[in-house]
């Protein structure tokens, strides 16, 4: 299910992201008293009222034709372009400037639900200012301040309340969810088509030339799928960003509505470590994962080629060792065959259920074969195991005291229940919990 976006807009220096850091309850974001210090869009997740969003700091929109300036307005159109909700933040301080103006026109241009926020207003008595913002067409200021977190709830309680109706937003639980992620230009488009025999999406050596997330709909072997190809940067005819830097949003977006994601690396130009973020980004999100290593074509494509490629992903991407690896060419479609295995393979581990009695007879072989840890004179006694959660595999480990639960024990344990179930293509979560 995606999560909605929040973006925090307005002119340099009204306190952007100290709100930012307030709402997502860390000094994320570089707070100082000097005008255009946050140059880049920031994310993080946010949480109101078991409403859990994405929020995007941006940089300061300022009119000016020096080339930090331009980039800085870039950084918040493409944001704004993004967001299902814009909280517009003005200094209360200062009143309504020209610059101000300049930015509400800006909003009333992308038809997005726009969230007045009157910043710095400390002080009650300055709140009887508040009603001049009025002239700036987007109806109620809510007075705030973000130092001292004041009047932060109101004015969440009115973004929360433009979020769409999660109902509307189910997913179909027989239907395998995947996308594709990745550096722009690696072939995410070519390998929809290839994938779809079909010319579905345009393709170009240009990057930045998908749009928008695509949905399609397929079937394979009586296998329904969705695929969603995302992320190119390209929005009105104009390049907002530097497209290497700032995919991050839409790859996001398309994560949260995966079962798997397919994490595209071109052979050529071999791995970057924009690759390494993105794919990062997956992992956290507890989805399955299959690493795609496309425009095999180009590569003098023998076994030790391959297991050379195969030995350097898996030094880069040691925490995603989980992760089957794909070689294929999306544009002569050689073996394109053994993707769609892959896929169904790692959507099944996601959603894969270990009964109690069967986990407990694995982890108590993995015990006796490797005792638990002590500290400080104490031993880890693992009582027992359960798995909690499906997608991904989540699983409580109930113990005497979870803080004998050294890493080096749990990623053991993780091998173990791998070594026996499989999970392959999914990441597994393992909690330590006190037995009460």
């Amino acid at each position: 299910m995606r999560k909605s976006v929040v973006a925090i807009v307005g002119r340099p220096n009204v306190g952007k992201s100290t709100i930012f850091n307030r709402l997502v309850g860390e000094r994320i974001s570089i707070v100082e008293d000097i005008p255009g210090v946050t140059r880049d869009r920031i994310y993080a997740q946010a949480e109101w009222l078991n409403h859990t969003f994405n929020l995007i700091d941006t940089g300061g929109i300022e009119i000016g034709d020096e080339p930090l300036l331009i980039q800085m307005r870039q950084q918040a159109e493409v944001a704004i372009d993004e967001a299902d909700v814009i909280i517009f933040i003005v200094n209360g301080k200062e009143g309504i400037t020209a610059a101000d103006e300049e930015v509400a026109k800006l909003l009333f241009k992308s038809n997005k639900p726009i969230v007045l926020a009157v910043n710095k207003m400390d002080n009650p008595e300055m709140r009887e200012t508040v009603y001049e913002y009025y002239s700036l067409g987007f109806g109620e200021p809510f007075p705030i301040s973000g130092s001292h977190g004041l009047g932060l709830g109101d004015m969440l309680d009115e973004v929360v309340s433009y979020f769409p109706d999660t109902a509307e937003d189910q997913m179909d639980e027989d239907t395998i969810y995947f996308s594709l992620i990745g550096r722009p230009n690696v072939g995410k488009s070519s390998l929809v088509n290839s994938i779809l025999n079909e010319e579905r999406v345009i393709v170009s050596e240009i990057e930045g030339t998908t749009r928008d997330a695509i949905d399609t709909h397929f079937e394979r072997e009586g296998q329904k799928f969705v695929i969603t190809d995302t992320a190119g940067m390209r929005k009105r005819g104009k390049v907002y960003e530097s497209t290497e830097k700032y995919s991050v949003l839409r790859a996001l977006k398309a994560i949260e509505r995966s079962d798997v994601v397919l994490i595209l690396i071109d052979a050529e130009t071999g791995i970057r470590e924009q690759d390494k973020k993105i794919a990062g980004y997956a992992h956290e999100a507890g989805r399955a994962i299959v690493i795609v290593v496309n425009k095999w074509d180009t590569i003098e494509s023998n076994e030790k080629a391959m297991k050379e490629f195969e030995t350097k992903i898996r030094a880069h991407f040691q925490y995603l060792d989980y992760a089957p690896i794909v070689f294929l060419s999306a544009k002569t479609k050689k073996r394109l065959h053994t993707l769609i295995p892959a896929i169904k393979l790692a959507s099944e581990s996601h959603a894969k259920r270990i009964p109690t009695n069967v986990l407990n007879d694995v982890i108590m072989d993995a015990i006796a074969m490797n005792p638990t840890p002590t500290y400080k004179g104490k031993r880890l006694k693992v009582l027992y195991a359960t798995q909690v959660a499906v997608k991904p595999p989540s699983f409580v480990v109930f113990v005497n005291d979870p803080e004998l639960m050294h890493f080096s024990y749990e990623r053991f344990l993780e091998n173990k229940i791998r070594d026996a179930f499989g999970f392959v293509g999914s990441p597994i979560k393992i909690f330590a919990r006190r037995r009460q």
